[in-house]
């Protein structure tokens, strides 16, 4: 009797629909018996690398002879990839091609490598960030997740978004931002929606267990009033600023990374040596620092022990500072062209919150409110990702602010053109139709294309 009640619920179609519930709640327990414990993993390596972050800032401020040690701490740490990281140099362009075409994996020692080289960069006094850190733990632990159990291509490369989020969500306490950055910085105009949940869960993991390590991270506030519903029909003239600074937000990310690879590209092809090239980095570093006159331009730039010196908090309060936007790009392109590591997006956080504190001035906006347009927008225009820009502006600065942090980002999108901060992003949809950026399928190969243009140009002229 009950193996005919089977056949003829098989036959039926509430056959097919509980057989399908059921394979979707395996699948749903799999994938959450993966990414939860791997998330928290994340998280956890998260905390220890916010807290040592933490500890060799204090230190290069009790200790400021140590900026004297940056030639020689960027030579070791050059010398460090060398023996061990060839492999995994490309950092996190590497992360994305393995997301792209799941091949060879990302190697688990890019996890300590680029630990200790970030620590390293901060103690001495290089002004770098702290996001590629974080988006490379998340990778390299996600892909040794994968091969330890064997998971097929597209279940890979899922694991890998999953990883990209959480480290993301981790070290900024912006989970929500880093689930979409994740799916949205594969490619320009495109968001890869497959994995929208798992990204979401590793995230809040991710995100939730950083906390509870004790980790706290920066708050920032913006006084001025939000604007929404009818005010926006009373506050046109304001969008309109924002949506014009938004052009200099993104021609700011442009000449960021731009200036990254011009300058990287230009370093590597006259010294081949990594560690020489390291230690020069380390010597032009200093030599900066003599000539303006401050270390205020070292590390993170979200605090400092020195009073006076700029800071991203700093630019939301005030007073209009002109041109540290243009002295932090200048100190951290130098210090990351060189070899040294952690990342580009805390920097683009400061140099974005300076050029809105100085573009406010200039406008007679709130100035507070453009240090935070600037914030998430510059990032945008670098990062080719700003619905993630805009979603991290709401939850660090609230939702009454999203129309003016949208106007931003998605000026500032649209105004950087074919390039930007991560050369393995695809180009599924052009921002614009480009001759020189036409077959082109990632921002690399555009890239080559400008570059072969522009030195054509002159030979057409002789």
């Amino acid at each position: 009797m009950r193996a005919t009640f089977r056949i003829l619920i098989g036959r039926l179609p509430l056959g097919a629909f509980f057989r399908d519930r059921h394979d979707h709640a395996v699948s749903v327990l799999r994938w959450v018996l993966l990414l939860v414990p791997m998330a928290a993993m994340v998280g956890t390596l998260c905390a220890a690398f916010l807290w040592s972050l933490d500890a060799a800032t204090r230190a290069r401020f009790e200790h400021p002879w140590l900026l004297y040690l940056l030639p020689a701490g960027g030579a070791a740490i050059a010398l460090l990839y060398q023996r061990f990281g060839r492999s995994v140099e490309a950092g996190n362009n590497l992360i994305v091609e393995q997301i792209h075409a799941p091949g060879g994996g990302v190697p688990l020692r890019m996890a300590p490598l680029v630990f200790l080289g970030t620590i390293a960069t901060h103690l001495f006094g290089g002004s770098a960030g702290r996001e590629g850190t974080a988006v490379q733990l998340g990778g390299s632990l996600a892909s040794a997740v994968a091969g330890r159990f064997r998971l097929d291509p597209s279940s890979v490369r899922v694991l890998l978004l999953a990883g990209v989020a959480a480290g993301f969500g981790a070290v900024f306490g912006t989970p929500l931002a880093g689930a979409v950055f994740a799916l949205e910085v594969l490619a320009v105009g495109r968001v890869e929606y497959a994995g929208i949940v798992p990204c979401l869960l590793a995230a809040l993991v991710g995100d939730w267990t950083c906390h509870a390590w004790g980790i706290h991270h920066t708050p920032y506030h913006i006084a001025t009033a939000g604007i929404g519903g009818d005010a926006l029909l009373t506050e046109p003239l304001l969008l309109a600023k924002a949506a014009l600074a938004g052009v200099f937000f993104g021609v700011a990310g442009l000449a960021f990374a731009e200036a990254n690879h011009a300058l990287g590209g230009f370093l590597k092809a006259r010294i081949p040596y990594g560690p020489a090239r390291a230690a020069l980095g380390g010597v032009l570093v200093i030599a900066l620092v003599w000539i303006v006159g401050t270390r205020g331009y070292l590390g993170l730039g979200v605090w400092s022990a020195l009073p006076g010196d700029p800071t991203i908090a700093g630019f939301f309060t005030g007073p209009v500072d002109p041109w540290s936007w243009a002295l932090k790009l200048l100190f951290t392109v130098v210090t990351l062209s060189a070899g040294f590591k952690g990342g580009e997006v805390t920097p683009l956080f400061f140099i974005g919150a300076a050029l809105g504190n100085a573009l406010g001035g200039l406008l007679g906006a709130p100035i507070d409110l453009f240090a935070g347009l600037g914030f998430v927008a510059v990032f945008a225009g670098a990062a080719n990702t700003p619905l993630a820009c805009t979603i991290m502006g709401i939850e660090l600065f609230g939702a009454t602010h999203a129309v003016p942090f949208a106007v931003a980002c998605f000026v500032a999108y649209g105004c950087s053109g074919h390039n930007g901060i991560y050369l393995s992003q695809r180009i599924a949809v052009p921002k614009r139709p480009s001759r020189l950026s036409s077959g082109a399928a990632t921002l690399r190969e555009a890239r080559v294309a400008r570059t072969a243009a522009s030195s054509a140009a002159p030979a057409r002229k002789r």
